[in-house]
């Protein structure tokens, strides 16, 4: 068989709202040359070569709605771009991300096709897509094909591009609450809500988290004086300013003691239940590695370690933690030991996603310490039977928030408040979670800002919490969203101006706008730029400003078809025309039904509680009433229009002309006294004037204003 290959002519990250999908994705423009003539059944032996690279096809469903849809289309003949689809997201699916959305669509060019995908990032979606034509080529020409040095590359990328896990947790539950998320960097600084309705994320540090806070959980030392002058109970301890003033503390205090540094994080540099000056003191340099400020010695709490996730001042989740140890059989090393028994454990791996590490002793000076301690080191064989502790710390893997005693949690909770953290990781040793503090052993060690929230996440026991709702419940209360009024407006000439007279009838009413149009950016009446701004990137510029609480923002066909929309739902939209198809045809949009589902997408955006204004005076655009989730105002040159005088019958809103006058019609306009505008003379542009009117009714602006308003106007 000759050679059978596609190409992929171009590629567009669409980071929003577009034709295909509410949620950011890629459109591939896929060029199947010859493959257009060979369908999946006449290439031998492909379904068998496809499904052996890549089982899991089976779960998708395709066409009949059920699993084994997509394969059994495979079976019968489908197309490679069709094909291509289905591999690029069965390999997000093996790489840990579930995108679950993908189709294929012919254009007009015989053999090209438009196939999309959704993707939580470009660069991870580009790798997907790349690694897809490969597997493909593969599986039609029989082929090596290396899975898994593929899967490698796109983890690798997901690592260096993707959200953490504690973060997508939390923006998991944002979007349960329909919150907007905006994506503010390649890190895992996250904005939720739009303007000065917004609130930030990093990782598991808020907005409301607190500079000064910050600061206190991370000098060990005067977090413990806070906590112990307000009655919360510690483990005695002292500044050590080298490794021998550091055994004279320990001596003082008493042994066992815990060495680490004053400002240290997620366990690293922390050494346990140390007895001897040798250990003492090669323990005080390992934490002066990882430490700025200096090091501690304090008293070692006997009991169990445990985790307490405090937010917005409650428990939200406990994990308990566990010693690491591994066991003897007399013949393996104890780094062999390690990597049978601990490290292939799935829970741990060196990404984000896992929550504990890879262990490896002569990388981890810590663990290297604590097994030279019981006098071991990595190549030592350990007799048969023989247990040894390769980690005291850091291992929380068991969920016991049910089991969490009240006086306890009261404890972790003024623990959180009194250092000042939002959301707080409280580290807690104590002998019986589940029975009050008197008569324990029992300590807060110490109270971390950004704790991590994977454990919880993905506990190796007990019950996973979803800890990503408390925190967006201290966020955004009861039934806060975080969105502000965005006001959509499309059409052709008859809709020109409409954005910067709308924008000054807001801002008369105390409104600070956004304003991306043609006629440029503009933010709180100040002009940021001159140059045309009906684009995602000016759009976003108003979602991420604080000083701002609307947006008014001209949409264009070009724009939903080549960078998607920057805002997921808005308030608003009016169109008053379906616009020109001048230079569509680059996107193979050439025909006036293509142009009403592209522009039907600022209707199919349109909130519940929002309004659509659409001019019944174009046929074209009448089909849009039933794609609206929120209320229609019908907008009309003549006051004798059909679809209006039913709607209006019906209940519904409309603004219509008539005897030189803007006329107000149904219950509403009724109930809140819409007296008509009388208009000095017949506009030159009565659609955007009627356009302006619903748009004002429609954002509540008080009748006797935008009665003068517009009569100011004309």
């Amino acid at each position: 068989m000759t050679q059978k290959r596609l190409a992929i002519l171009r590629t567009m990250w669409l980071d929003g709202p577009n034709i295909w999908t509410y949620r950011s994705c890629i459109e591939a423009l896929v060029d199947i040359q010859e493959l257009e003539q060979f369908p999946s059944n006449l290439l031998p032996g492909f379904y068998e070569r496809l499904t052996a690279l890549l089982p899991g096809l089976v779960d998708h469903r395709c066409g009949i709605g059920e699993p084994g849809g997509f394969l059994l289309r495979v079976r019968e003949g489908t197309y490679a771009a069709h094909m291509l689809e289905h591999i690029v997201i069965e390999l997000h699916t093996q790489a840990g991300l579930e995108v679950g959305f993908g189709k294929a669509r012919m254009t007009s060019k015989e053999g090209v096709y438009k196939m999309v995908f959704r993707t939580p990032d470009p660069v991870v979606g580009m790798a997907c897509l790349e690694a897809g034509v490969r597997l493909l080529h593969a599986a039609i020409e029989g082929t090596e094909y290396d899975l898994q040095a593929e899967l490698k590359i796109i983890k690798r990328h997901c690592d260096m591009h993707g959200l953490g896990p504690s973060t997508q947790h939390i923006l998991d539950a944002a979007y349960a609450r329909r919150i907007p998320i905006i994506r503010l960097n390649d890190g895992n600084l996250v904005q939720l809500g739009h303007g000065d309705q917004q609130q930030r994320i990093w990782t598991a540090e808020t907005s409301k988290t607190s500079a000064i806070a910050e600061g206190i959980a991370a000098d060990k030392n005067l977090c413990k004086e806070l906590l112990a002058q307000c009655g919360v109970p510690v483990p005695e301890g002292e500044f050590a300013k080298d490794a021998d003033r550091a055994w004279e503390i320990a001596q003082n205090i008493g042994l066992p003691v815990v060495v680490k540094p004053v400002d240290g994080n997620q366990g690293r540099g922390v050494s346990l239940e140390l007895d001897k000056q040798e250990d003492i003191q090669k323990a005080w340099a390992l934490a002066q590695e990882e430490s700025y400020s200096g090091v501690i010695v304090e008293q070692f709490i006997r009991g169990v370690e445990h985790r307490v996730l405090v937010v917005n001042y409650q428990i939200a989740a406990v994990s308990r933690g566990d010693l690491v140890h591994v066991e003897g059989d007399g013949q393996s090393t104890l780094q062999s030991l390690i990597d049978l028994q601990i490290n292939t454990d799935p829970r741990r791996g060196e990404s984000e996603i896992t929550p504990l590490k890879t262990i490896r002793i002569d990388s981890n000076p810590v663990v290297s310490l604590e097994v030279h301690r019981q006098g071991y080191k990595a190549d030592s064989i350990i007799p048969a039977g023989i247990q040894v502790i390769i980690e005291r710390n850091s291992n929380a893997s068991e969920d016991v928030t049910d089991l969490i005693h009240p006086e306890i949690a009261r404890l972790c909770c003024m623990a959180a408040r009194v250092v000042g953290l939002d959301v707080a990781g409280v580290d807690l040793v104590c002998e019986h979670i589940d029975q009050p503090p008197k008569g324990q052993s029992l300590a807060v060690v110490e109270v971390n800002a950004g704790p991590g929230l994977l454990m919880h996440i993905k506990p190796a026991k007990g019950q996973p919490r979803n800890v990503g709702k408390p925190i967006i419940e201290s966020l955004f209360p009861s039934e806060a969203n975080g969105r502000i009024p965005t006001i959509s407006y499309s059409g052709g000439e008859e809709i020109s101006g409409f954005g910067p007279e709308l924008s000054e009838i807001l801002e008369d009413q105390g409104h600070r706008v956004g304003l991306a149009c043609d006629q440029g950016l503009l933010m709180n009446g100040r002009t940021i730029s001159k140059t045309g701004s009906a684009n995602w990137q000016a759009g976003r510029n108003c979602l991420i400003n604080k000083n701002l609480d609307t947006l008014v923002m001209q949409v264009k066909a070009n724009t939903i078809l080549s960078e998607g929309l920057p805002f997921d739902r808005s308030s608003v939209a009016v169109i008053t025309s379906l616009g020109s198809m001048e230079g569509l045809d680059e996107w193979d949009i050439l025909t006036k039904e293509q142009h009403f589902n592209v522009m039907r997408t600022v209707i199919d955006l349109v909130l519940g509680s929002g309004h659509a204004v659409i001019n019944a005076d174009e046929v074209s655009l009448l089909p849009l009433r039933e794609l609206c989730d929120g209320k229609t105002i019908w907008i009309s040159s003549t006051n004798n229009n059909p679809v209006v005088a039913e709607h209006v019958k019906n209940g519904g809103m409309a603004v219509v002309y008539g005897s030189e006058n803007i006329h107000f019609l149904g219950n509403r306009a009724e109930a809140e006294t819409r007296t008509p505008i009388p208009l000095k003379q017949p506009p030159e542009n009565l659609v955007k004037t009627l356009a302006l009117a619903a748009s004002g009714w429609a954002m509540d602006v008080p009748h006797n204003l935008l009665r003068a308003d517009i009569r100011q106007r004309y």
